[in-house]
């Protein structure tokens, strides 16, 4: 299963200070529905994989210090001829790193939120870009579809990618 994420694609500046975002006062967040997962950890680790090809620093939001570390031993494993640099958010590394994983609101960078979870985040707007990735259970479609109507009502111009008919799946 292979995803990609929608171009454009801008790129981290790295003279730009890291807790500073990318978006204008006036911008922003865009958001990617990625729909139909029948493994969202494993999305988020191709999608964690293809923001890093792209130069994007990525933090990975899960609900749960548990579901973090599924997530952190699979980036250890994903892809097989490969490895992505990760730590969790409460790590001193997680200020450098390409990509953190993280259950709570501590987030060192703004570029890319993945999220798994199946409410809205309150901070999602501080990112230039969110990816909220919906399984493909009832509860989960469900639930993915009122978040995509809570974006949508409030003007955040968003993508759908539907990964059961997605030729990026």
């Amino acid at each position: 299963m292979r995803l990609q994420l929608f171009e454009p694609i801008f790129e981290h500046d790295p003279q730009r200070p890291l807790l500073e975002s990318n978006l204008s006062p006036d911008a922003m967040t865009k958001v990617d529905f990625y729909t139909g997962s029948a493994d969202k950890l494993h999305s988020a680790c191709q999608l964690s994989q293809r923001a890093l090809q792209n130069n994007l620093r990525v933090f990975v939001h899960t609900p749960s210090e548990n579901l973090a570390q599924q997530l952190d031993k699979m980036l250890w494993h994903i892809p097989h001829t490969s490895f992505m640099p990760h730590c969790f958010s409460q790590d001193a590394e997680a200020v450098t790193a390409p990509i953190v994983l993280g259950w709570d609101e501590n987030f060192p960078h703004s570029d890319l939120l993945i999220s798994l979870d199946l409410q809205v985040l309150p901070f999602f707007s501080r990112f230039d870009r969110l990816i909220e990735i919906v399984g493909a259970t009832e509860e989960e479609v469900a639930l993915g579809r009122e978040r995509y109507t809570f974006y949508r009502e409030r003007g955040y111009e968003i993508r759908h990618i539907d990964l059961r008919a997605s030729t990026h799946a």
